[in-house]
C-alpha cells in the first residue's frame, strides 16, 4: 500500500515508530544529554510537529524508548530461560544470566542503565522495569518453590528483591573494568542470595 492510501492511524503509527526507533539510535549511541531533538526528527525523516504530535517532549519519546528496550529484554530473558534447562532452578540461573548479558549491549546499557534512571526518575524507571520483568521473576520464583528447589516463601516481595538485584548487578557489570568477571561474581552473589 502507497503512503497515499495508508489510512491516519497507519500513518501516525509509522512516524511513532520512525520516531522511537531514531531515538533509540541515538539514545543508545551518544545518550540522552548529547541528542537533539532536531537530530530526532532529521534521522526519522520527519518534521519537529510530527515529533510533538507523537510526544509532548524529548521525555516522552526517551520513556516510549525505555519500553521498548525493556520488553525487549523482558522477551530475550523469558526465551532463554524457557529454551535452556527444565529444571527451575537452572532455568532461573538461565534467565539472570541471559539478563546481565542482555544489558551488557551497550545500546541497552546506556538507555536502561544509565540514563533511564535519571532522566525518567527513579519511580519511572522502576515501574517500566517491573512491568515488564517482575511477573516474569514471580512465575520463575513460584515455579522453583513448587519444585522444592527454593524454599516456601512469599514470592512477591522477593521477586521485588530479585529485581533490585539484577539491576544493581547489571549497573556493577557495566562499570566494572572486567566485565566478565564482574558478571560472574554477580551471578556466583545472586546464587548465594537465592539458593544457600
Amino acid at each position: 500500500m502507497t503512503a497515499v492510501g495508508r489510512t491516519h492511524a497507519e500513518r501516525s503509527r509509522a512516524t511513532r515508530t520512525a520516531l522511537i526507533t531514531a531515538g533509540r539510535g541515538l539514545f543508545g549511541e551518544r545518550g540522552y544529554a548529547d541528542v537533539g531533538t532536531e537530530e530526532i526528527v532529521r534521522t526519522a525523516g520527519v518534521s519537529r510537529g510530527a515529533l510533538y504530535h507523537q510526544f509532548s517532549d524529548k521525555r516522552a519519546l526517551f520513556d516510549a524508548v525505555v519500553e521498548e528496550v525493556e520488553a525487549e529484554v523482558t522477551r530475550r530473558v523469558v526465551e532463554d530461560a524457557l529454551t535452556g534447562p527444565a529444571d527451575p532452578a537452572d532455568a532461573l540461573r538461565a534467565g539472570a544470566r541471559a539478563f546481565l548479558d542482555a544489558c551488557a549491549v551497550p545500546e541497552v546499557e546506556r538507555i536502561l542503565l544509565l540514563d533511564a534512571p535519571g532522566v525518567l526518575g527513579w519511580e519511572r524507571w522502576r515501574e517500566i522495569g517491573a512491568r515488564h520483568g517482575l511477573g516474569v521473576i514471580e512465575t520463575a520464583l513460584q515455579t522453583a518453590i513448587d519444585a522444592g528447589a527454593l524454599r516456601p516463601q512469599a514470592v512477591r516481595p522477593l521477586a521485588h528483591l530479585v529485581l533490585g538485584a539484577l539491576d544493581e548487578a547489571a549497573m556493577v557489570v557495566a562499570r566494572a573494568a572486567d566485565r566478565d568477571a564482574a558478571r560472574e561474581e554477580m551471578l556466583a552473589a545472586l546464587e548465594g542470595l537465592l539458593f544457600s
